[in-house]
């Protein structure tokens, strides 16, 4: 009973900190917020830091009032516990606090903006939200993926978006019997005149190899970045070239293979192969 009434005016001390803590912290988390807001940083990392502001004054008022509390407990043996009881926390929470400090950086970096395109391993998507721990990523199917932000740091990041304008390439085979530079030609011109096409930039066709049954052209062009941009781009040229070399009467031929046999096949008068 001594021993509570002794520590009353510690408790009351404790409690009037505690107090202090959470109205400095709500006055910096305010003040923060307002003037990062103010500045060109995203959304998402000013909620982030002003976290943080918050934490940080919050953990030292606990510490003040914890030595309050236990009058015995110097500062240095507080921070000697909270080192120790750091490395184990660190340890159980590795993965969390790997998360939290991969969206820090993925959001002072600023590799890609709320609306992006990107693809990153097997998922790909348009990101809708960067968190301090995941990324909202919304798949072209419809789902939601949320992604650990240390995914997204650690593997190559395709944006696609990231300019208003890529380009895309195509294959383009002509049978061997065909004049390639005939062929070039009707190609060139239907590019040309793609409704979907980049105008302000050249397209590229180039004479590429020698294929199993055909000669092959890769056609390059520019066109809008995003994914439905590139596959009604890359629709149309498929539709239009198909149609451009079959009015020319130039083939495009199927895969040929040649089948030989260890013995020679002998055939029935009627043409038909015998067992």
């Amino acid at each position: 009973m001594r021993t509570v009434v002794s520590l009353a005016p510690n408790l009351l001390a404790a409690v009037i900190v505690i107090a202090l803590t959470w109205t400095f912290a709500f006055i910096v988390g305010r003040l923060s917020s307002s003037l990062l807001r103010r500045s060109s940083l995203r959304r998402s990392l000013v909620e982030a830091i002003t976290k943080v502001s918050r934490l940080t004054v919050w953990l030292v008022g606990a510490l003040v009032a914890a030595t309050l509390v236990f009058p015995n407990l110097t500062p240095t043996k507080l921070l000697a516990g909270l080192g120790l009881g750091s490395i184990a926390v660190g340890l159980a929470f590795k993965d969390i606090f790997e998360n939290f400090l991969a969206g820090f950086l993925i959001l002072l970096r600023k590799p890609m903006r709320i609306g992006d395109d990107i693809a990153c391993g097997d998922l790909s998507g348009q990101v809708e939200h960067i968190s301090i721990r995941d990324t909202f990523l919304r798949q072209r199917s419809g789902e939601l993926i949320l992604v650990p932000n240390s995914y997204l740091y650690k593997n190559p990041v395709k944006i696609l978006t990231d300019r208003a304008k890529r380009r895309i390439s195509l294959e383009v085979g002509i049978a061997y019997g065909e004049d390639v530079e005939a062929a070039r030609k009707v190609i060139s011109e239907t590019v040309e005149a793609l409704s979907t096409r980049e105008t302000s930039r050249p397209f590229d066709i180039f004479t590429t190899s020698f294929g199993s049954s055909s000669i092959d052209f890769v056609v390059r062009w520019w066109t809008g970045s995003t994914p439905k941009e590139e596959h009604l781009s890359r629709s149309e040229a498929v539709s239009s070239i198909k149609t451009a070399l079959d009015n020319a009467g130039i083939e495009i031929p199927f895969p040929y293979r040649t089948l030989t046999f260890k013995e020679p096949l002998k055939l029935s008068p009627d043409g038909e192969e015998r067992s």
